[in-house]
């Protein structure tokens, strides 16, 4: 049986082994989507798939709390061999599934490490898909009320299929001026008014 190490690598490169990818429930794109749908198929063939979001959610949290281990993704001097092998001792000292230390010496060995909150993100997101979860993010310029809120949880659930729950989260940033950005599933709305000023001053200018 070939290593998962093995299969996550030529699920990069070869179109066959793509074939062969267990299809997550969710597509995520871009690069970081590559990685956890490579990660997903892997963990899938592996029954591990509970245990690799663990460690993805404690690793994240190490992010958060560990300068050095911030430093080693970051810093572009590092040698990327270098930061396989740290990444490597990382996992054996906090006890890492094989599959989740496969992803991180590869991700390394590509120089992708600072993709890596992006990945973990991308897999949370086909985790819950897998368990009928559907995530959302709502972002607004200021704090939603609990009656907004529980308005736009009703309208967001028409979206569901049977059997599926949402799980809102919701973000405020005043840069959007106004109005709200809607992220459910694979599924991106902006209806901020930052956008409609954006997209009105395009206007203008290509007229001028």
């Amino acid at each position: 049986m070939a290593s998962t190490k093995f299969i996550i690598a030529r699920s990069f490169s070869s179109s066959s082994a793509v074939q062969q990818l267990v299809k997550p429930p969710l597509q995520v794109f871009g690069i970081e989507g590559r990685y956890a749908t490579a990660l997903f198929s892997a963990a899938s063939k592996q029954s591990s798939l509970d245990a690799v979001e663990k460690d993805l959610i404690k690793f994240q949290g190490f992010l958060k709390s560990d300068p050095k281990l911030v430093d080693i993704v970051k810093d572009p001097s590092i040698k990327r061999k270098v930061k396989a092998e740290a990444f490597n001792f990382v996992g054996k000292k906090i006890g890492l599934n094989q599959a989740t230390a496969n992803l991180f010496s590869i991700m390394a060995e590509n120089g992708r490490l600072g993709m890596l909150n992006q990945v973990i993100n991308a897999f949370k997101i086909i985790m819950a898909a897998n368990r009928g979860e559907v995530v959302c993010e709502v972002i607004t310029a200021k704090p939603l009320d609990a009656d907004m809120k529980a308005k736009l949880e009703g309208t967001l659930k028409l979206f569901l299929k049977k059997g599926q729950t949402l799980l809102l989260t919701s973000k405020v940033d005043p840069a959007i001026l106004g109005g709200m950005v809607v992220s459910i599933g694979d599924k991106y709305v902006d209806m901020s008014i930052a956008s409609k000023i954006k997209k009105y001053s395009d206007i203008i200018t290509n007229a001028v």
